[in-house]
């Protein structure tokens, strides 16, 4: 007896059921209000085209269909894979989208057409509004260059969407007239230049300008810095300065007015009205304690400086003062309780 040659083993296991998160190679998590039908789809269509099943959301072109599955093998085997790819739509879309679209016993095929039918319908009146804002878009409405970018591409794919596809030099020339005026240099270059930069080439330049930018203003900032730190140590020292010639100043008339006449002995003796001295402490008024030793005057520069003072005063009378009078002790023998004074009254 020959050997017999074996059967062939068909496996069942198939590449995509092998995929845990979907939400690993599809980032892009589409929604009702922020329209990313577009980058959705094209991640959704790679996803599976690399995993073999786009059959089973796009019908391939005629003479390429898939064979219909005739076996209960092959028919359980497609029932599973297309599970699995209505569960990759489900699980990258929202829950007002998901709640629009589902339906008992869906295929996966029937899951992207809703999609696509409310993304892509009434094209024409999307295509107007799209239009509009991207005609009206400006780079002083965002916080960078590559978000300008970012949502002049965003509009453009989604004109393709609805069958208005957007032309690189137009997308180019587009991104040149929203430009603020700091960009205006760079903006020339692209307009001026022949044939028109691609939008990534012009977007790279347009990146390189902001960093050149935001180096000369953290450039400027530090110069600006220096020059207030310098002008703060020159104010300083005028300060120091004429605060220097202010005191030597009051020295030199504090001086003057000791030598002319102002000690305690001048001025007639301790019979002048002005006291011990003569124009010394009490000619002109009486001065303040404190204002022998500490002086407060306007300077040069406008505003009031301290000048400490080289002449010691007498310190303050205590405060409060005493609200009793003091008695004279007696100067006579102590007198004893209960005798007569002579005149009527008891001694104490």
């Amino acid at each position: 007896m020959g050997d017999a040659t074996p059967t062939p083993v068909k496996s069942s296991f198939h590449l995509a059921l092998a995929v845990l998160n979907i939400k690993n190679h599809i980032s892009v998590i589409l929604e009702m209000e922020n329209s990313q039908y577009g980058t959705w789809a094209e991640l959704f269509k790679i996803h599976a085209r690399s995993h073999k099943v786009l059959h089973h959301i796009i019908p391939p072109p005629t003479g390429k269909e898939k064979p219909t599955p005739k076996t209960d093998e092959e028919v359980e085997l497609w029932t599973t894979i297309d599970a699995t790819v209505l569960q990759w739509i489900y699980s990258t879309i929202l829950n007002d989208l998901l709640n629009t679209i589902i339906e008992p016993d869906a295929t996966a095929m029937d899951a992207w057409v809703r999609l696509r039918d409310i993304f892509q319908d009434h094209q024409n009146c999307r295509a107007v509004t799209l239009e509009q804002e991207f005609t009206t878009t400006r780079m002083e409405d965002f916080p960078n260059a590559s978000a300008y970018c970012q949502r002049l591409k965003n509009l453009a794919d989604q004109l393709k969407n609805v069958g208005a596809p957007v032309t690189n030099s137009r997308l180019v020339l587009q991104l040149v007239s929203g430009l603020t005026e700091a960009y205006k240099g760079v903006g020339t270059q692209i307009r001026h230049a022949k044939p028109l930069p691609s939008f990534t080439e012009a977007r790279s330049s347009l990146v390189l300008e902001e960093r050149e930018l935001a180096a000369m203003v953290s450039h400027g900032s530090g110069s600006a810095m220096v020059a207030a730190v310098d002008d703060a140590a020159r104010q300083y020292e005028n300060t120091s300065s004429h605060r220097g010639k202010n005191k030597n100043s009051h020295r030199h008339n504090s001086g003057n007015g000791r030598k002319g006449g102002s000690g305690r002995g001048s001025g007639g003796g301790k019979n002048n009205s002005g006291g011990r001295g003569g124009s010394g402490r009490s000619s002109g008024g009486a001065q303040p304690a404190g204002s022998s030793s500490q002086q407060w005057h306007a300077g040069q520069l406008g505003h009031w400086q301290w000048v400490p003072q080289t002449r010691w005063v007498a310190a303050p009378p205590p405060c409060p003062y005493p609200t009793i009078t003091w008695a004279r002790p007696p100067t006579g023998p102590p007198r004893q309780q209960g005798f007569s004074d002579g005149d009527g009254t008891n001694a104490v």
